[in-house]
């Protein structure tokens, strides 16, 4: 039996937790990343490799923009931030993801035989 420290995200998850995290204002990658494993008390560790394909398509999908900006250590950094697009997606994703929660809950807590 394997142990991990995170867990890992169910297909689609992502791109939630990135729009929230960007419902919190510009941010950069690195900031976005560590972001959703605070929030997550670490269960979420989010990998460059996962984390910059999900910008990347949220950025096509009109759900985000960027623009290149200075980050704390006065490195070169492109910063992200939601559209108008992007908070009415935050808005309905949340919305089925709790919906979807609710119904696993209502599976989960059925008596057993």
């Amino acid at each position: 039996m394997t142990t991990t420290t995170s867990l890992d995200l169910l297909q689609g998850t992502l791109d939630l937790l990135v729009l929230k995290a960007l419902s919190w204002g510009s941010s950069h990658g690195y900031e976005v990343a560590t972001w959703i494993g605070e929030r997550s008390d670490l269960a979420f560790l989010v990998e460059e490799g996962a984390l910059y394909p999900a910008l990347h398509r949220l950025e096509r999908r009109g759900c985000v923009e960027s623009e290149w900006g200075l980050s704390e250590n006065n490195r070169k950094a492109k910063y992200y931030q939601l559209t108008a697009r992007g908070r009415a997606q935050l808005r309905a994703e949340v919305s089925l993801w709790e919906r979807y929660v609710s119904a696993v809950g209502k599976v989960l807590r059925t008596a057993e035989r």
